[in-house]
């Protein structure tokens, strides 16, 4: 079986099943349209693919429908030699975020609901609200992610692990400490290496610990510096903002923090990331998760 004779058999496929399934049929009759979909050379802007030529770029240029198509059930999307990999749904990337300081019990509800609805990777919540998130999210693949030393990352590094020990006994399955910015302006790496440790320390292997280095209080030098401590200490991932700060994240922040970490640490994308086109800029820089308060909108695309 040639390319195209496979391309047109999972089109098929996947068509044939999306029809079947009445109750989601006007949810993804657009989406199954699109696979093998790609705009004919100037006649369709990208993403309206009329007509379809078969070219099996859709993972590039419809990557929304097949995200759609991938929720719908689909455990497979055919594509042309030479696409570059997809890592799954966009959603299953994204920790659904509610961390502002009048967060109330029943916006903590609703989005452990809206992650539950469309598979987030994550709920990150303020402390408080762990013990509620977990109880929620019990039944569901979705992770209870916490900050800790929030937003300021000014606290103690005993303190930091007393933070870290109680939210994990509350139920957090992710931690994401803000480090010592202060003294990584201090020049003073051994109390930033310090602090992050603790945290580490705390998770003992079990919990995923992130690191938020606040990225636009650095330069360039003293954030490839602190990515190198945080790698050093044996965080999971390094966080580029908490949200709170003079700015979000940026995709030459995020390259800087990938290349200088390497590719077997995670790197988390936060802090102004509102569409679909800016979280795909994200992961095109290097990021392996994307924080943000406005998730629902970004899978909706």
């Amino acid at each position: 079986m040639n390319r195209d004779e496979l391309i047109a058999r999972v089109t098929r496929e996947v068509i044939s099943r999306l029809e079947a399934d009445r109750a989601r049929a006007s949810a993804v009759t657009g989406a199954a349209t699109a696979v093998g979909a790609a705009p004919v050379a100037g006649t369709a802007a990208p993403g309206t693919c009329e007509p379809c030529v078969a070219c099996g770029l859709c993972v590039q240029r419809r990557p929304a429908d097949v995200d759609s198509i991938i929720t719908s059930g689909a455990s497979r999307i055919s594509a042309a030699s030479g696409v570059a990999p997809v890592d799954g749904p966009l959603a299953s990337m994204i920790d659904h975020t509610l961390l502002k300081p009048q967060a109330t019990r029943d916006e903590v509800v609703r989005l452990c609901e809206e992650a539950k609805r469309h598979g987030f990777a994550s709920v990150c919540i303020n402390p408080t609200y762990v013990s509620l998130s977990a109880q929620l999210l019990r039944l569901s693949n979705v992770k209870v992610c916490t900050v800790v030393g929030f937003p300021l990352g000014a606290n103690r590094p005993d303190v930091k692990a007393f933070e870290t020990e109680h939210a994990i006994a509350d139920g957090a399955q992710e931690i994401d400490m803000v480090a010592n910015i202060g003294a990584m302006k201090s020049g003073d790496r051994e109390l930033v290496e310090r602090d992050v440790r603790a945290v580490v320390d705390a998770c003992r292997n079990i919990v995923v610990s992130k690191v938020i280095i606040e990225a636009a209080l650095l330069n360039d030098d003293e954030k490839v510096a602190i990515c190198r401590i945080v790698k050093a200490a044996g965080a999971d991932f390094v966080k580029t903002s908490t949200g709170f700060g003079p700015g979000g994240a940026t995709p030459h922040d995020v390259a800087l923090m990938r290349a200088a970490v390497g590719e077997e640490m995670g790197v988390k994308a936060a802090g102004g990331i509102r569409d679909l086109e800016t979280a795909r800029e994200m992961i095109a820089a290097g990021a392996t998760r994307i924080g943000a308060s406005a998730s629902v909108k970004i899978v909706g695309g």
